[in-house]
């Protein structure tokens, strides 16, 4: 491989999550977001210092894992970012080939390759770092089917779903003038390619700005935003994520769904709270983005929000914070064609945001 060729990673494998309470955790994911409880992993199966539950929606898959002991890096990681992501998991052919050139080309190591028996087969994972605390494992599977992972034992604790299918894009946030660092990091160790790229003159408010550009794998199947502050009036969603988070890490994560308007629906009556749209947003709807399979009077009773490409429209909406600390959050997205990330929203979305960091007194 030359220093530019791609990866071949094929897709998002799975989340890990690290957690203050894995099994509240559980209950939250699958009572509220209507995600399966398909596996456990903790003393039970012989793992005496984490408990780990795996969650299913569609192609989606989360490990949620909190530590058993006082001390130790899991324990450490949790007291300094709290509840998030600290693994985004992707899947391979071959692990340990990746994770060689991956080094080679620069990449951290976190650990070296292990194999892991699991039934009639085996997983051979190894891992490398990426900004803030976050890691990427490579994940090649041999004999073992999604979901299921070595040391867990299967469950089935069902959820009811919410018409969630896939991991859509996953957001980072990292410190100002670094994010071209991290785009130079995903071009040159794992060969992705610029997809799109936004300045803080797409993305700003009277108060607040930041910028983004969005790295790509070749197949298309994984997308990483990655956003920095802007200079503005005021401290951009961004830098409040970093002084939460105590440092850069995932923001949000998109789901995709074939039907946002029941999606949403579901969502909120589970319980999911999301950001407020004005009503207003909705009075030159149909002049902006053009016509429509949806009825706007849905879409404005579910505060859905919508953006058209060259290639087709998008809908979108996004949750509030799922934790105390104003962190992490998800959006849900429906593709209509559309392959941006809703540029024409922007405004809205981050003057919704503004609204939230102002109750909190961070604005």
């Amino acid at each position: 491989m030359t220093s530019h060729e791609p990866l071949p990673i094929r897709e998002v494998d799975h989340l890990e999550f690290y957690v203050g309470n894995a099994r509240q955790a559980s209950y939250y994911y699958r009572l509220v977001f209507g995600f399966d409880q398909v596996g456990y992993r903790g003393p039970e199966t012989g793992v005496r210092d984490r408990a780990s539950y795996l969650m299913q929606q569609g192609n989606i898959r989360f490990v949620l894992t909190t530590p058993l002991e006082a001390e130790g890096p899991l324990t450490a990681h949790l007291a300094r970012h709290g509840d998030g992501v600290r693994d985004v998991a992707l899947q391979v052919d071959d692990a340990i080939a990746v994770w060689e050139t991956a080094v080679k080309r620069g990449a951290r190591p976190i650990h070296d390759p292990i194999r892991e028996v699991h039934g009639d087969g085996g997983v051979t994972r190894a891992a490398v770092a990426t900004y803030g605390d976050t890691i990427h494992t490579f994940i090649q599977r041999d004999g073992v089917e999604p979901p299921m992972l070595p040391g867990f034992r299967a469950e089935h604790k069902p959820g009811g779903g919410a018409g969630l299918v896939a991991v859509d894009h996953l957001v980072g946030n990292v410190e100002d003038e670094k994010m071209e660092d991290w785009v130079e990091y995903y071009l040159n160790v794992f060969g992705f390619t610029r997809f799109m790229t936004f300045d803080d003159s797409d993305i700003s408010t009277e108060f607040t700005a930041l910028r983004s550009t969005v790295v790509s794998s070749p197949n298309g199947r994984v997308k990483f935003p990655i956003n920095e502050p802007a200079p503005g009036r005021r401290r951009s969603q961004i830098q409040e994520y970093i002084d939460f988070y105590h440092g850069p890490g995932v923001q949000h994560i998109a789901l995709q769904t074939g039907d946002i308007i029941a999606s949403i629906a579901e969502l909120r009556r589970r319980g999911v709270e999301f950001l407020q749209v004005p009503s207003s947003y909705y009075d030159s709807l149909a002049e902006r983005v053009g016509p429509l399979k949806e009825d706007i009077d849905r879409l404005r009773e579910f505060g859905i929000l919508v953006d058209r490409d060259d290639q087709g429209y998008l809908l979108q909406l996004f949750t509030r914070p799922v934790e105390d600390r104003p962190t992490l959050f998800y959006e849900i997205i429906q593709r209509r064609g559309a392959l941006g990330f809703g540029k024409g929203n922007f405004k809205a979305l981050f003057e919704a945001i503004e609204r939230e960091q102002a109750l909190r007194g961070n604005l």
